[in-house]
């Protein structure tokens, strides 16, 4: 039934209006005490350190080979990778939002870092981790936390399929054991790789890669519980140290953390890093919030992310990987995931997979640098596999139209233009479709009297039977906004009666565009010599209105029945 009378707004003066967008905004911004650490954190340590421990130390055997596969891949070598799994690890742990996140580096950021390190070389990459930091931790005091739940299904998982084919083509000159070949696409610079390498002495890293590949596929499918990637490392290590195949290794990693120490920088380069500093920001945020998302999901039992803590926390992770020499870190899905099921259940089990690292790093330099790159690049092979989605990626383009679309067009901008691009494409595909979607579901529907209102039927009145064929009822539902103007002047003008009624009470949205679009119907109508009467705007709806010159404030009336006797008065019965 419908609904001819909405509650109306309160009437505000513009001093007060305005107070009120100002305690709004205040409200928007985040406080202090939301975003240090407090002792709450640790609630039921006594309990599940033991627990953590051992999700810590599981956690560290399984990011042991990412931090140095992804530290290689980015360009800035193994032991910058270490060095952002221990102080990004720790940092990010203790002041993070998540009970659960695990951060280090991860593939996305190396897929951003390589262009940016051929541009501005690797000296600039701690800087780089310092800007982006400085850049999400205003985003936390800012409240943005909440703006990862605006991103599209269709554009995450796009997104994390074109992260998976990109960290796969990057490991081409390792796969090979030929130099890279420079150029800003990854694809381009994989390609010429291949062309310019020797093949002859290809057949030995391919080899100890495929073996890696096989060996971690077979173990993460048939003996979930063991780190996979770590015994197909040590495995191919061996096999390269016995068989003295020629090979690249990892080389000297230094034995303990460098000290901490502030980048070179100047005006100049500031400027010339913002934007990557910019892209890896958003990067970071969104990778951190949508890992932290997906922990939540894991172990509902345990305290939800607050994500502005959590931009606080991935900011200050990436400002101390910085002045540590380290890449810029996110919160890592794969990473997490073993947390959880390994039985993280507090902060205690990311901090001490870092300690873990840390110790490695001490204690075992030596030995982690007679790792062979193959067997490194053949573990992101696997990961990104993983990253690939078949099943999903199905139903996705068996989805509605808009859906597949946003999903292929993210994919394809991942791959051929850059992370940031592809998810800010993404999201204006899906908002072009929901806008399309929502503008086919505003309907201007014809009525006839009888009609259905609150407060029972409403008809004309048996003494006014000569108005029922010189009036016409227009009712709209849903949106009236800049992509159905058009259509909405077309239908409301089409037919020709001496008065008309718009209908107004399901109209939930009118933009400024919408409202011209009434204005222009309206003035049509009256330049036919139609009455034209607008019934049921809600207050703020009749104020736009208004103050845009569409319709007379005595043109409109709150009930259909009103309308019915104002049309009444304006037209006189035919002799």
């Amino acid at each position: 039934m419908a609904d001819d009378s909405r509650r109306e707004a309160p009437h505000h003066t513009p001093a007060e209006s305005w107070r009120s967008a100002q305690v709004a905004a205040a409200h928007r911004m985040v406080g202090l005490r939301e975003l240090i650490p407090r002792p709450r954190d640790y609630r039921g340590l006594g309990k599940t350190w033991p627990k953590d421990l051992i999700a810590g130390l599981t956690v560290g055997v399984v990011a042991l080979p990412l931090a140095l596969g992804f530290g290689v891949a980015s360009g800035a070598g193994a032991a910058a990778g270490m060095v952002t799994a221990v102080i990004a690890g720790i940092v990010a742990a203790v002041f993070g939002g998540s009970h659960l996140q695990v951060s280090g580096p991860t593939g996305a950021m190396t897929v951003v870092l390589l262009p940016v390190i051929a541009q501005h070389g690797i000296a600039a990459v701690p800087l780089l981790a310092i800007m982006a930091g400085a850049i999400v931790v205003l985003s936390a005091v800012a409240g943005l936390g909440r703006a990862v739940d605006l991103i599209p299904v269709p554009v995450v998982e796009g997104f994390t399929m074109g992260i998976g084919v990109i960290i796969a083509i990057q490991q081409v000159p390792l796969l090979l054991g030929a130099p890279a070949v420079k150029h800003e696409s990854t694809v381009v610079s994989s390609w010429r790789t291949a062309l310019a390498a020797d093949w002859s002495r290809a057949w030995a890293p391919l080899l100890i890669a495929g073996l890696v590949l096989v060996i971690a596929t077979v173990l993460t499918r048939y003996a979930k519980r063991w780190p996979a990637a770590l015994i197909a490392i040590v495995v191919a290590t061996l096999v390269v140290e016995a068989t003295g195949l020629d090979v690249d290794r990892i080389g000297a990693l230094p034995s303990g953390l460098p000290g901490p120490a502030l980048p070179d920088m100047s005006w100049g380069l500031l400027q010339q890093l913002a934007p990557a500093a910019l892209a890896i920001a958003a990067l970071a945020a969104l990778e951190s919030l949508l890992s932290a998302r997906v922990a939540d999901g894991m172990a509902p039992h345990i305290p939800r992310t607050k994500p502005n803590r959590e931009l606080f926390g991935q900011g200050l992770a990436n400002i101390a990987s910085g002045f540590f020499g380290g890449l810029p870190a996110t919160g890592a899905i794969a990473r997490t995931a073993v947390n959880v099921r390994s039985g993280g259940r507090t902060r205690l089990a990311a901090i001490s997979h870092a300690v873990f690292l840390l110790i490695v790093m001490m204690l075992l330099a030596p030995v982690v640098s007679r790792i062979p790159l193959a067997a490194l690049a053949g573990v992101l092979v696997a990961t990104a596999s993983r990253m690939i989605n078949i099943g999903l990626a199905g139903s996705l383009l068996r989805s509605t139209r808009a859906d597949r679309n946003t999903f292929l067009l993210t994919v394809i901008c991942t791959v051929a233009l850059d992370l940031i691009a592809a998810v800010l494409l993404g999201v204006l595909m899906a908002g072009v479709m929901s806008i399309r979607h929502m503008a086919s579901y505003t309907v201007v529907r014809r009525q006839s009297l009888p009609a259905d209102t609150q407060h029972g039927l409403v008809d004309i009145p048996e003494d006014a039977e000569w108005l029922r064929p010189r009036l016409g009822l227009v009712r709209v539902d849903g949106a009236l906004f800049y992509a159905n103007a058009r259509r909405f002047i077309r239908e409301v003008t089409a037919k020709k009666t001496d008065a008309v009624i718009i209908r107004c009470h399901r109209l939930q949205v009118m933009d400024a565009s919408g409202t011209f679009a009434l204005k222009e119907a309206v003035e049509e109508l009256e330049r036919r010599g139609q009455v034209v009467i607008v019934q049921g705007m809600t207050d703020s709806q009749l104020r736009t209105a208004t103050v845009l010159g569409a319709i007379r404030p005595e043109q409109h009336v709150p009930q259909l029945r009103d309308a019915i006797d104002a049309a009444r008065q304006a037209l006189t019965p035919l002799a």
